[in-house]
């Protein structure tokens, strides 16, 4: 069931050139000596490593860097002898696996939790510089997982969890199959010994069986195959004992009722003849229902491409047929590696091998603040997995998105502006919804309009038009910067018309900018119209700001309570005077807290304004030492305030005004209601005892919900 078993028995004891005889590589004369040299400088090391990287196709490079790793780990060679001696290349390469030598401390946090995470970065960023690097460090963990067996058991299921958890994701990842299949099984062995003796001893228990049936399966699809004029290579496949224990435990089957245990490939030229084999397949065979793949239409996103299908065969038993040609055949047991066979002239990986690079860099991008040890290492493991979608772009550059993504991420990926003109989409050729979710491997055109911008509805997240973070912060920050000159009107709209409500007149906006820590007027506009400040806020802030109400309206019946003199209790307190009659200008009527001064008046005691009063002003030019300097005493005290409120007439009208009112603790000094009989508009002007303009605001809000309210302001 394992790779090269036959080789490993014959590579025990085996010297150089014996080992030489038994590989099938094109190198040059010259490269074999390069790798006899790195042989016999690393002191004549074990070949099972090296000969799993040349059964793979690895250039000579990598077999090199294999052979001197050991010697340079353990400092018997310098890592800058291996650069003088054979090149900058296999120095990185060297280099990069010893970084990875760390890769346990990632199962160990408990010991080592300050450099879990600084280990796996190591090893994410030395596979990024060069992928070899971890397809080396891939065939050192099948070697260690072939030996475990005289190792300690708590041993020997660490390294089969680390095998898991880091390994076979990333060989996974890479499309290494031919690795991860043996890895996954061996860590089974280790990790769950019980069941993978059972379902061993239940292979191989009908191993005669299984054969037969299936030499019957592959000769009758044979003929048909050659009857169809289709050339096709029909072989058993093997299944694996952890792909089998997985699906047993994700499907909470028995092993006997895991068909496709009963397995055959069939391998051809082209995609068209795989589609032509897969109809072959099914005429002969019935189908069954829900177990059939188009991983060729739709790879995973480790660029893994093959057609699976079961079907019901001889005798009525089930059998799984995989169907693929036979360069995906390369790809799902070598993947990235096959992309990095040596080419003469040294060329550079492929497409896929810049996407798994690509992927690398990304997880790079997971910085320290935005994640702890174990978050990145969940995500690691998650991102190796099939959690991306790859999509095409018309001219065959492969974008990579979080699964789940829509055409408009996909145009945003390609530039704020294709996102921002985006009007459609066609996937494969045909118009899709931009809600759509991207497969892999699908062709997508972007469809753009020569002006505009994105929809607000874009960023409604139920309704599904972007997925990816990155595609919404862009569209959010369009309407900042698009919405700065309307913000700003409507901004000021609402403030302007909110202190005309509460009779504010004569305030200076760059006083209220600054207040709020807004360097001019226009950002706090701009604020307010982006909905992240409202003008309730603005007035609560800026109290001691605010200009003084009008006198009441004359005419109109008040009820003045009298002015206690107590000091402490005292609405006013007059510093360095005990006990003085005050009472408020009727000019300027000052509010709770706002900057006032007082005014010696004879019979009248102090006469307390506003400090900007023009009557105070004109009055102490004149008379300034009359001027007192007075401020707002511990208890705040009640105003007096004229409202008027506008209402279509109503029964119990008044009741609900004056229960507002009552709960807000607001004493009502006077009231007078006129009603025009023919449009039945009721006007009600009341003069009421208010704190601060706050409650002012808060009182109008909640009178103006009322039904057949018009509108409820404060008279100036």
């Amino acid at each position: 069931m394992h790779m090269v078993s036959s080789r490993q028995t014959a590579l025990a004891g085996a010297d150089f050139d014996t080992w030489l005889d038994t590989l099938q590589v094109h190198w040059s004369a010259a490269q074999v000596e390069i790798v006899r040299d790195a042989y016999a400088l690393s002191g004549e090391p074990d070949l099972a490593v090296a000969d799993l990287l040349a059964d793979l196709g690895m250039d000579h490079d990598v077999v090199v860097a294999a052979l001197l790793h050991e010697s340079v780990a353990t400092g018997q060679i310098r890592l800058r002898r291996v650069e003088e001696e054979f090149g900058a290349t296999i120095a990185r390469l060297v280099d990069g696996i010893t970084k990875l030598d760390a890769i346990g401390e990632l199962h160990q946090s408990s010991r080592h939790a300050g450099r879990q995470l600084e280990s796996l970065r190591k090893m994410l960023l030395a596979m990024a510089q060069d992928v070899r690097v971890v397809l080396i460090k891939l065939t050192m963990q099948l070697h260690t997982l072939r030996q475990l067996g005289p190792m300690a058991a708590e041993e020997r299921r660490r390294i089969a969890q680390e095998t898991l958890d880091i390994f076979t994701p990333l060989a996974n990842r890479l499309g290494i199959g031919r690795i991860k299949w043996e890895m996954e099984d061996l860590a089974l062995r280790y990790l769950e010994p019980a069941a993978y003796k059972q379902i061993a001893a239940a292979l191989d228990e009908r191993r005669a069986d299984r054969e037969r049936y299936i030499a019957r399966v592959m000769e009758e699809l044979r003929s048909h195959l050659r009857r169809a004029g289709i050339g096709a290579e029909v072989s058993g496949r093997v299944k694996h004992i952890y792909s089998i224990w997985r699906k047993m435990q994700r499907k909470k089957l028995s092993f006997e009722q895991i068909f496709d245990v009963r397995a055959v490939r069939v391998m051809v030229e082209t995609v068209n003849d795989c589609y032509a084999a897969l109809g072959v397949v099914h005429t002969h065979w019935n189908h069954i229902h829900r177990e059939f793949d188009d991983y060729i239409a739709h790879p995973k996103p480790n660029g893994y491409q093959s057609l699976h299908t079961a079907v019901v065969g001889p005798e009525g038993r089930a059998v799984e047929v995989q169907i693929r040609t036979f360069a995906m055949h390369q790809h799902a047991e070598l993947g990235i590696a096959a992309h990095w066979r040596y080419k003469e002239g040294g060329e550079g990986p492929g497409d896929a091998a810049e996407r798994q690079i690509a992927w690398l860099r990304q997880m790079l991008e997971y910085r320290d603040e935005e994640a702890d040890d174990g978050d990145l290492l969940e995500r690691f493991k998650a991102e190796a997995f099939q959690d991306r979608v790859y999509a095409i772009t018309p001219k065959g550059a492969i974008v990579e998105l979080s699964q789940g993504a829509t055409p408009l991420d996909f145009a945003y990926h390609i530039h704020t502006e294709v996102g921002h003109r985006c009007r459609g989409a066609k996937v494969n050729g045909r118009i899709v919804p931009l809600t759509y979710e991207l497969r892999n491997g699908e062709q997508v055109d972007v469809l753009t309009a020569k002006t505009g911008g994105p929809s607000r509805d874009w960023l409604s997240p139920h309704l599904g038009y972007v997925k990816t973070n990155r595609a919404r912060a862009k569209i959010r920050q369009w309407f900042i910067q698009q919405d700065q000159d309307k913000s700003i009107v409507a901004g000021r709209t609402a403030l302007e018309r909110e202190f005309q409500r509460l009779g504010i007149r004569h305030l200076k906006l760059e006083k209220v900018a600054d207040r709020l820590g807004f360097p001019k007027p226009e950002d706090l506009f701009a604020t307010i119209g982006h909905g992240a400040l409202t003008t309730a806020q603005v007035v609560a802030r800026i109290q001691d700001l605010l200009p003084a109400p009008l006198a009441t309206e004359e005419g109109l019946p008040t009820l003045r309570r009298p002015k206690s003199t107590e000091p402490g209790k005292d609405d006013v307190r007059i510093r360095g005077v005990g006990r003085l009659l005050t009472q408020m200008a009727h000019c300027c009527q000052p509010a709770p807290f706002e900057p006032i001064a007082g005014y010696l008046t004879q019979g009248r005691g102090v006469t307390i304004h506003r400090q900007d009063c023009r009557n105070f002003l004109g009055l102490a030019s004149q008379h300034h030492e009359r001027v007192i300097e007075v401020g707002w005493g511990e208890t705040p005290a009640t105003y007096p305030v004229d409202i008027m409120i506008v209402a279509h007439d109503r029964s119990g009208l008044l009741r609900d005004i004056t229960s507002i009112l009552a709960n807000d603790q607001v004493n009502v000094l006077g009231a007078n209601t006129l009603t025009d009989k023919e449009t039945s508009i009721a006007r009600m002007g009341l003069t009421v005892e208010i704190t601060d303009v706050v409650q002012l605001s808060r009182v109008l809000d909640k009178i103006g919900q009322l039904p057949n309210i018009v509108e409820a302001y404060r008279k100036h």
